[in-house]
């Protein structure tokens, strides 16, 4: 067992591998809306002080989200308490004017095959990121100088499918024209990791590689398991094993239930799971016995609990998660989704007194 304090990069290194290291890591997202409830509350900075409290351990150094036409921003309508815009997905999308959440999808702009052949296939076929190779080397560095650890995003192909198409014509074509949708699959990712690529020619060494899309809600998955592998498996593990092939870990992000493709994951080859949405039936106290060898746990702090703002409460969710995810060595602390305006600043300083008695290995 580790005496002495690690590094943010070998902490997080430690609970990828399963190794000995001397606390769990930590980091966690916010809604915008709860930075500015903590300022009011003695909170003096933004999101980063709030990951500076925490102490925590990792840190974006960029990403790879193909989308076709950015940094397109159109506005088109404007109410009192709405503005619709037509987005760099090509969609027209309504959002609230004063508050953060989920916004409204009026319209899609690739609705057919032959729009997508003649619009979009030539785009991501020719995609690229446009990247201030200056400015991403300093991040990186500044980054590696505090040694936390480092990691590029992306965002997956079911996701972006969901952006171009829209849910219910995304869900209809995986049914009526499953070969549209397997090329829009692959062509997508081939974009993910040209744009990738990009980072590594710059010299970018990243620890990992963190993709986002949401696939399941709180049910299950959107799919089958039997279409999830047959439709989109095969690019999740081809990011996978890219980010193998850089000596990095690979994070998957969704929300939702996906308890029914835990075993097609760790097939393709998935390091670490999050957030592990409590609300969503996904428990790492029952997970950890039958898959805590297999994964790395990255979440799973129920948000609904710490907004009870109830010590009580949140000293039972917290520790019991703790136990079970650090069973393996295998935990990583975040909330179940991002910290929501209802948790006060006091109960989140609360929260992090409770990774610090609760989280140490030591």
């Amino acid at each position: 067992m580790s005496t002495t304090p690690l590094t943010s990069q070998e902490r997080v290194n430690r609970a990828m591998n399963h190794q000995d290291h001397d606390r769990i890591p930590r980091h966690d997202t916010y809604w915008n809306e709860t930075i500015a409830r903590w300022q009011t509350e003695g909170l003096t900075g933004d999101t980063s002080t709030a990951l500076d409290l925490l102490g925590g351990d990792m840190l974006n150094v960029g990403g790879s989200w193909p989308a076709p036409f950015p940094p397109r921003h159109e506005l088109i309508k404007e109410d009192e308490k709405t503005c619709t815009y037509i987005d760099i997905w090509g969609s027209t999308v309504r959002y609230w004017k004063q508050q953060t959440g989920t916004p409204e999808h009026i319209a899609f702009g690739c609705e057919t095959r032959q729009v997508w052949e003649k619009t979009y296939l030539p785009i991501y076929q020719n995609f690229s990121l446009s990247l201030d190779a200056d400015k991403e080397r300093q991040c990186y560095a500044a980054a590696r100088a505090a040694g936390k650890w480092c990691f590029l995003t992306g965002l997956e192909s079911i996701e972006a499918l969901r952006k171009l198409l829209g849910d219910v014509g995304s869900l209809m074509t995986m049914a009526e024209d499953p070969d549209w949708i397997i090329q829009i699959s692959r062509v997508y990712t081939d974009a993910v990791i040209r744009g990738l690529d990009q980072y590594i020619a710059l010299d970018i060494k990243p620890d990992g590689l963190w993709v986002y899309g949401d696939m399941a809600y709180n049910h299950a998955t959107m799919c089958s398991p039997k279409m999830y592998k047959e439709l989109f498996w095969p690019d999740h593990k081809r990011l996978a094993d890219w980010a193998h092939a850089h000596d990095c870990k690979f994070i998957f992000h969704t929300d939702g239930n996906i308890n029914g493709v835990l075993d097609l994951y760790h097939e393709a080859g998935f390091d670490c799971l999050q957030p592990l949405e409590a609300k969503a039936d996904m428990d790492i106290r029952r997970l950890a016995p039958t898959h805590g060898k297999q994964f790395t746990f990255f979440g799973n702090i129920n948000a609904m609990v710490l907004c009870t703002n109830d010590r009580q409460q949140i000293e039972s969710e917290v520790r019991s998660k703790l136990e079970a995810g650090m069973t393996h060595k295998g935990y990583i602390y975040h909330s179940d989704h991002s910290v929501p305006p209802g948790v006060s600043l006091e109960t989140y300083r609360f929260v992090i007194e409770l990774l610090d008695r609760y989280g140490s290995y030591t």
